[in-house]
C-alpha cells in the first residue's frame, strides 16, 4: 500500500513539475514576451554602446592632453605674438556689422565675394 502511495505521489509531483515548466516556456514564447525581450536587449546594447563612446571620449581627451604636453602646446603664450582673430557680429538698428577684436573696434566692410560654399557661382 505504501509503495503505491509513494509512486502515485511521485508521479503527481512529476506531472505538476512538467506542466509548470511547459507553461513557463509557452509564456516566454508569446509575441509580447519576445518583443519585451528584444526591447530589453536593445536597451542593454544601447547602454554598452554609450559606455564605449564615453570610454573612447575619455581616451581621446587623455591622449590629446599627452600630445599637447609633449608638443608644448600648453605653454604660456608670448604677449608679443599676435593673438587669434575673433570676429564678432553686432546688430544695431536691424543692421549687422562685423567687428574684428584685434583691430580695436574698426568695422569691416562687407565683401563683394560670398563665403557660402553651398551657393552656386
Amino acid at each position: 500500500m505504501f509503495r503505491r502511495t509513494f509512486w502515485f505521489t511521485a508521479g503527481a509531483a512529476a506531472g505538476v513539475w512538467a506542466t509548470t515548466k511547459v507553461n513557463r516556456k509557452i509564456r516566454q514564447l508569446t509575441p509580447e514576451s519576445l518583443a519585451a525581450q528584444a526591447a530589453n536587449k536593445a536597451v542593454e546594447a544601447g547602454h554598452k554602446l554609450k559606455d564605449f563612446a564615453l570610454d573612447v571620449r575619455d581616451g581621446m581627451a587623455q591622449r590629446e592632453a599627452e600630445l599637447g604636453e609633449a608638443l608644448g602646446l600648453e605653454a604660456p603664450v608670448d604677449p608679443g605674438l599676435p593673438g587669434r582673430h575673433r570676429v564678432v557680429v553686432a546688430i544695431e538698428n536691424g543692421k549687422t556689422s562685423k567687428t574684428d577684436k584685434n583691430t580695436q573696434g574698426k568695422y569691416l566692410s562687407k565683401s563683394k565675394y560670398s563665403y557660402n560654399r553651398n551657393e552656386d557661382h
